[in-house]
């Protein structure tokens, strides 16, 4: 598009060098303009302007708000529209809309809930270790985002949300189209329009006749005041499928990865010296999930040191970068390190009111899946040299295309 600034850095689709392209952005301005497919925006690469800005009430996540689309300059072929013309949701408003939008979830995810949901979660990691094992019979390598990383995060959130577990190979191919940069745009706006119907049937099925389940409870709200709409319910229950399994896939392999290209801070964590929890939250910051989450938008000019984010523009929060910020991680925050005292400041998940609402249930489906993983398959390996494990052509998430692992 013809708005692109030529002095922005650009934004690989194709994800061909990720860590050169987080190097590139740590080393640069706490503000620094991108593309993003011929878009220009703002990114934010500093820790501590991110907190300020995830705070600020002048950016909202309104598109109406965003002057590039206001002009006609992006418009719903612009394949990374999906993510931010989302539909009406808790991740697409502000404000007491936002609160009203987003309690019911967080009544649903509380601590105790949590606990509750914890023998479920064992039970599934058992029952995907025993695929995985059974996918070993031969000795042949494993891919365990295939057979465990993938499936478990999806079974978990569909469980909650009670989406059957025989739509789980549909829902997974149509997120893996949606949000990869190979797809064509006429097939993903096809895709949104049938996650449309496909959620919008089930929310009609579950306001006939509830059951006990994280979609029958949003139906029911009226905590608060005005009870959800329709269209509120499936945009909330829509994104939270999405964000459920996603970001639990890519932490969970991350980890993994990250344990078994360091055998000496695997064996630490093994042998009790170390929690589970520090390797998950070091993760979360040397390798999270989410590499630029999209978008928000100026209702005012805001200035940053000395840099005016205009009123209209677009600003993205690029996650990954965020955490090799060295003023808050140390001068090594470009090596993974399971003691690092700091590695629990990560954002990863995001900050201030818009904060990741399945954040805890994440953490808790990689602190058991984890330790399970390894105290069944203890000498677990990888099965192909390490620069030899590609991301797919994902923008937005971290995303690996496959962890083949020798289990024995």
């Amino acid at each position: 598009m013809s708005s692109a600034c030529p002095h922005a850095i650009a934004i690989d689709p194709m994800v061909g060098d990720l860590a050169g392209e987080t190097a590139r952005l740590a080393a640069a301005e706490a503000v620094t303009r991108i593309e993003l497919l011929g878009v220009p925006a703002w990114t934010i690469t500093d820790h501590t302007v991110a907190r300020q800005l995830l705070t600020d009430a002048r950016l909202v996540k309104d598109i109406n708000a965003w002057k590039l689309w206001r002009d006609g300059v992006v418009t719903r072929q612009w394949p990374l529209i999906g993510m931010i013309d989302a539909g009406r949701s808790m991740f697409t408003v502000d404000g007491p809309e936002h609160r009203r939008l987003r309690i019911k979830t967080t009544q649903a995810l509380t601590p105790r809930r949590l606990e509750e949901l914890r023998p479920t979660v064992e039970r599934l990691t058992k029952e995907l270790l025993d695929d995985l094992d059974e996918a070993n019979r031969d000795g042949a390598p494993v891919d365990l985002k295939a057979v465990f990383a993938y499936p478990l995060p999806m079974r978990v959130i569909s469980e909650l949300m009670g989406v059957p577990r025989s739509d789980h190979a549909m829902l997974l191919d149509w997120y893996k189209k949606f949000f990869s940069m190979v797809t064509p745009q006429d097939e993903r706006l096809r895709i949104i329009e049938d996650m449309d119907v496909y959620f919008t049937e089930m929310v009609r099925r579950k306001t006939d006749t509830p059951t006990d389940d994280l979609t029958s409870a949003l139906i029911l709200a009226d905590e608060g005041g005005e009870p959800l709409t329709e269209e509120e319910v499936v945009g909330n229950l829509k994104a939270l499928v999405a964000a459920g399994h996603e970001t639990t896939v890519s932490l969970i392999l991350n980890a993994v990865r990250a344990l078994l290209t360091h055998p000496e801070q695997l064996e630490r964590v093994r042998a009790g010296e170390v929690e589970w929890k520090q390797v998950i939250e070091e993760t979360l910051r040397f390798d999270g999930p989410v590499t630029h989450l999209l978008m928000r938008f100026a209702t005012e000019d805001i200035t940053v040191g000395d840099t005016v984010i205009e009123q209209g523009e677009g600003v993205v929060m690029s996650y990954r970068a965020i955490g090799r910020d060295t003023a808050v991680f140390g001068d090594d925050a470009d090596e993974f390190d399971i003691t690092r005292p700091t590695a629990s400041r990560n954002i990863s998940f995001g900050y201030g009111p818009h904060i990741c609402p399945g954040a805890a249930l994440a953490r808790l489906e990689a602190a058991i899946a984890l330790p399970a993983l390894f105290d069944r398959f203890p000498t677990l390996t990888l099965a192909t040299p390490v620069d030899q494990i590609v991301n797919l052509p994902v923008m937005t998430q971290n995303d690996i295309a496959a962890l083949p692992l020798r289990l024995s």
